[in-house]
């Protein structure tokens, strides 16, 4: 990789996991040399500077966003909006703007409609497809990116020079970093992202529906603890995720009941060979998406 010039000043808002490690990342590799935090949670913020994630508590976004090199959008998507129309007045005329929102489509529109065109030949929409079950800055760690996907989905007003500022910072984070128009990328992460964390939340909902949910759990094995493990995923943010992009979602939902409904019919006929292959079928998919990814 070729010599990245260091951010003077780093802005994250919402120093969570995913901001905090954005920010760890940056700074061991040595390319940040102020990091500004922001965020709703003063405990939060003030544990981010104790365990040295940010160097400064911003006192209001003027401040935070003054001779900002690149400002860091890391809070829960459905906040979006929001925090659009505050930093929009105070964005200097080169600072860069990227966004690590799980659906693209919602963020664009929001960007379009409240930063200048200016400011959006500076914005770069992205999604790091990394994460952990637990949020707040206590769970970032520098290497979460660490051969990690993150998509950016540039604007067609986005300069290439933007784009390419934030695709080194990302690559500087170990992510491997791809271009993508925001609908696919939607559809895509409601299919393999949305949905299963939607199918985990269900299945733990659904047995403490059960006649008798304590025994239910108690002989619950491994392989119900890591199919269930993203149902200990922040509510607000996969609320805000679902609702951002309900229209891909619902579709997914709606392909996916249709396989159950095979599924039934073929328990139903007590069909061992179609349940075999069916079975086989998903095995054979699975180790070829695997073998493909080592």
């Amino acid at each position: 990789m070729t010599n990245i010039a260091p951010l003077n000043k780093l802005v994250i808002i919402g120093v969570g996991l995913i901001g905090g490690s954005f920010a760890q990342a940056l700074r061991n590799a040595g390319l940040t040399k102020h990091i500004v935090g922001v965020g709703r949670s003063q405990q939060n913020m003030q544990c981010a500077i104790e365990l040295g994630v940010i160097d400064e508590i911003a006192s209001d976004i003027a401040c935070a966003l003054h001779n900002a090199d690149l400002v860091f959008l890391a809070m829960p998507v459905g906040q979006t909006r929001y925090i659009m129309e505050r930093i929009a007045p105070h964005l200097h005329a080169n600072t860069i703007v990227t966004d690590a929102g799980s659906t693209k489509q919602d963020v664009m529109a929001a960007a379009r409609h409240y930063l200048s065109m200016q400011s959006r030949h500076h914005f770069v929409p992205g999604h790091p497809i990394a994460g952990a079950e637990q949020s707040g800055v206590q769970a970032a760690q520098p290497d979460l990116y660490l051969n990690k996907h993150v998509i950016l989905t540039p604007l067609p007003e986005t300069s290439t020079d933007a784009v390419t500022r934030v695709e080194q910072l990302w690559q500087a984070c170990g992510a491997q970093v791809s271009l993508m128009p925001a609908d696919e990328h939607d559809q895509v992460l409601a299919a393999t992202s949305h949905l299963p964390h939607i199918l985990a939340f269900t299945l733990m909902n659904h047995l403490s529906n059960t006649n008798q949910p304590e025994n239910m759990l108690r002989f619950a094995g491994s392989g119900f603890r890591d199919f269930t493990r993203i149902a200990s995923s922040s509510p607000e943010m996969w609320r805000d995720i679902c609702l951002a992009n309900h229209e891909a979602l619902l579709k997914q939902i709606d392909m996916y009941q249709n396989e159950m409904k095979a599924l039934h019919a073929i328990l139903k006929h007590n069909d061992a060979v179609a349940l075999e292959q069916y079975f086989s079928q998903a095995r054979g998919l699975r180790d070829e998406w695997l073998k493909n990814k080592s």
